[in-house]
């Protein structure tokens, strides 16, 4: 048997091993126990979307001061948070004070594998949009635009003779122009 076939397939077979394997992610989201609701709904909104890719969510509360001496406020929200994402995961380790910090992690009910399978049968609504009414590029072409007024002096023109040819065209359309600036004038 030929080394460098036998090496050749081997590194296939590893590849594929590879390709069908994925890590276990850990995102960690950071909150205070006086969060505001708008607030609140920004992380809970962070998590879920954590937990649709197939990631698992390490929920951290920290506190400060005399918010020490209150760990239930943590706790309380903790549950609130696990509460609300219930159908897309579930607590793999309950709230535990560690110092200044009480920690929560939840995992997602499906696999990341399986997340990311859907995610690439799923279309996005933005290339489901552009699929379903495609603009042939003749008609974009033809597409009428507004015109300007006053078409731009040509690029091989200096500042001076494209200020000049405005002076020209301010005069036919009615207006005076004094160095440099325009004054439309009214009806005489």
């Amino acid at each position: 048997m030929d080394y460098g076939k036998f090496k050749y397939e081997s590194a296939l077979k590893a590849r594929e091993s590879r390709k069908n394997q994925t890590q276990t992610v850990v995102k960690e989201i950071k909150l205070r126990p006086k969060i505001d609701p708008h607030d609140y709904g920004t992380k809970k909104g962070h998590v879920e979307r954590f937990l649709k890719a197939g990631d698992k969510v390490k929920v951290t509360i920290m506190f400060r001061g005399r918010e020490q001496s209150r760990p239930e406020l943590g706790f309380r929200l903790l549950q609130r948070l696990a509460e609300d994402v219930a159908e897309l995961g579930f607590v793999e380790s309950q709230p535990k004070q560690d110092g200044r910090n009480m920690i929560m992690v939840i995992s997602p009910h499906r696999k990341k594998s399986e997340a990311k399978a859907q995610a690439r049968h799923v279309p996005s609504p933005r290339t489901a949009a552009s699929a379903a009414s495609p603009r042939p590029a003749a008609a974009e072409a033809a597409s009428p635009r507004p015109a300007s007024r006053t078409p731009a002096a040509p690029a091989s023109m200096t500042p001076a003779e494209g200020s000049a040819v405005a002076e020209g065209r301010a005069a036919a359309e009615g207006s005076a122009v004094a160095e440099g600036s325009a004054v439309v004038a009214g009806p005489a």
